[in-house]
């Protein structure tokens, strides 16, 4: 009951903030930061609720990793309305809660069955807790850093540009070593204490290993680069579709170890 109230507020907010961005106005959207915060606190605490119901932390299904990502994205949005004032980007926030929108869909799909029914007992692991929150937190940074990538590139205004570029490297700059931490070194301490392995070139693994790869290459070049280039945010945004593949695509078409997840 609270995720389908928490996908009517993102509704909501959605409807609230076209009429604002379809106005033009200057003043600043009043209910848009505390409906994102509130559908994110509903979210979460679905989970929680969810982790009461199976006596264990519940993100192990992709309804449950669905749910987080949407929290979390409308909590990071939520922030930066409030933290940015007048100076947030309309686009930018649409834009971001339009993915977590597109989350809340999907989490209602086949693809996604939400019965309530704690994990297999492989999964019943604190560094698996670790390895999945960490990398979902991440990766709902990300989510927000490609919304910001692609408004880089099609702005034309260099100000404008220069201010996404900003809010891109913010984010994966915040979602990287958290996604580092979740995907990779927890990810192999619970692969070694489940399967007695750090790295078994499962497919998941690699395009996890991939998807770090290409936010990597991101971060060198940023810091590197004296001037904006096209690049970068396509890097971002080749970084994003990287991480949505190793989330669904490798759970439905590439068949491992993490088949179960």
């Amino acid at each position: 009951m609270t995720a389908l109230i928490a996908f009517a507020i993102i509704v909501v907010s959605l409807a609230v903030q076209a009429v604002f961005i379809i106005r033009r106005t200057r003043k600043p959207d009043p209910a848009t930061p505390w409906l994102l915060l509130a559908s994110g606190v509903l979210l979460l605490a679905t989970t929680v609720a969810r982790s009461v119901a199976i006596s264990f932390v519940a993100i192990t299904s992709v309804y449950e990793s669905l749910i987080l990502l949407a929290g979390i994205a409308c909590l990071a949005l939520g922030v930066y309305r409030l933290r940015a004032g007048a100076e947030a980007s309309r686009p930018f926030v649409f834009g971001g809660t339009f993915i977590a929108f597109l989350f809340l869909v999907l989490s209602s799909s086949p693809l996604a069955p939400s019965a309530v029914k704690p994990p297999v007992p492989a999964l019943q692991s604190a560094w698996l807790v670790l390895h999945v929150a960490c990398t979902f937190i991440g990766e709902a940074l990300f989510a927000c850093g490609f919304v910001a990538a692609i408004l880089q590139l099609g702005s034309r205004d260099p100000a404008r540009r220069a201010s996404y570029d900003r809010l891109t490297y913010t984010l994966v700059a915040i979602g990287y070593p958290l996604f580092t931490a979740g995907a990779l070194v927890f990810g192999a301490i619970w692969a070694e204490a489940a399967w007695g392995r750090w790295w078994s070139w499962d497919p998941k693994e690699t395009w996890a290993l991939v998807t770090w790869l290409a936010y990597t290459a991101y971060l060198h070049l940023r810091l590197i680069q004296k001037r904006q280039s096209p690049l970068l945010p396509l890097l971002v945004v080749a970084g994003f579709l990287l991480a949505l593949f190793t989330f669904l695509g490798v759970n439905f078409l590439l068949p491992g170890l993490h088949s179960y997840a």
